[in-house]
């Protein structure tokens, strides 16, 4: 089994799209990782890379060519943290907490976490003088629509929140009545950037038709929950312009992705009523993932996914 791009480029295939630091645009990016990502993810699954996934924490990812600019950013933390604090209230209007750093060509890639609401998770460049020791603390930046597509699922999320916490209730009684589970709360803060997202699921943005509640929100932070709701029914957008992918894996080390407890989960979201609309992608790996790429498909994982994702209008 391969995942299918899309999949691949909105979230576990950040390994290939953060391993770089240069001025790319996103959809160049993505045009240039989508074959890449899909041929590699095995040839990255070597036994000795891979941990169980309730172990994993984060401790291990790397970023392409990043040995000496993580030294770098480790010796620099708190100029680093400040600086990308700064970065996303200035530019974004948002306060965020910054989890982890990772070196990558040129600059380190910073996750963080935003405080309050709209929750995402996502990231900013810092650039990186190699030669001077150097931290361009000046110079922060995010890739293209990275961002703003979080933004637009926190935001999602928020406004939706009685339908998300249906979903939220499903996974998490699911996950406690089968052998299956999540990744670790460490894991998610530390190399988890894919917008809103829990140990059990993310949400991703396509397209630009949600562009409206960026733009909004840009205008006014202190726009009511009853306004965001009155301001998305007025503004008509298909079920793929928001995709939740449930992302799950097996509990015991051993285990084959079990194909009764997958067609379960899949018939259930086919037929429950009351959770957000949008398109459903799922996915169930064994329970090992891999440490250096946070990536835990492999040629057994099981997944329905785009084309024939579930769609809840």
């Amino acid at each position: 089994m391969k995942l299918n791009n899309r999949l691949l480029i909105g979230s576990i295939g950040l390994s290939l799209m953060l391993g770089g630091c240069g001025n790319m645009n996103q959809t160049n990016a993505n045009e240039g990782n989508e074959q890449t990502e899909t041929t590699n993810v095995d040839n990255q699954n070597s036994d000795d890379r891979l941990v169980r996934v309730q172990d994993y924490t984060g401790e291990g990812y790397t970023l392409r060519n990043g040995e000496k600019t993580d030294k770098i950013a480790q010796e620099n933390k708190e100029e680093i943290t400040e600086a990308v604090e700064k970065f996303f209230l200035e530019k974004y209007k948002t306060e965020v907490i910054v989890h982890n750093m990772v070196g990558a060509v040129d600059g380190a890639t910073v996750f963080v976490e935003s405080v309050g609401e709209p929750h995402f998770y996502t990231y900013a460049i810092v650039p990186i003088d190699v030669e001077q020791r150097k931290v361009l603390s000046d110079n922060v930046w995010s890739q293209e629509g990275q961002v703003e597509n979080a933004i637009k699922t926190g935001l999602y999320a928020m406004i939706f929140q009685e339908e998300i916490t249906k979903l939220e209730n499903y996974l998490e009684e699911t996950v406690e009545s089968k052998p299956i589970i999540g990744i670790t709360q460490e894991a998610l803060k530390s190399v988890r950037a894919t917008g809103y997202s829990t140990t059990h699921y993310y949400a991703s943005t396509m397209g630009n038709s949600l562009d409206f509640l960026f733009n909004e929100y840009m205008n006014n932070q202190e726009i009511s929950k009853s306004d965001w709701k009155t301001i998305i029914e007025q503004n008509p957008y298909s079920p793929d312009s928001i995709l939740f992918t449930i992302y799950l894996y097996m509990e015991e080390e051993k285990s084959e992705p079990d194909e009764e407890i997958f067609n379960q989960i899949v018939t259930e979201i086919e037929e429950m009523d009351g959770i957000p609309k949008g398109a459903y992608s799922i996915i169930l790996n064994d329970n090992m993932i891999n440490k250096t790429t946070a990536v835990g498909a492999k040629d057994n994982s099981l997944e329905r996914s785009y084309p024939n994702d579930i769609i809840k209008e």
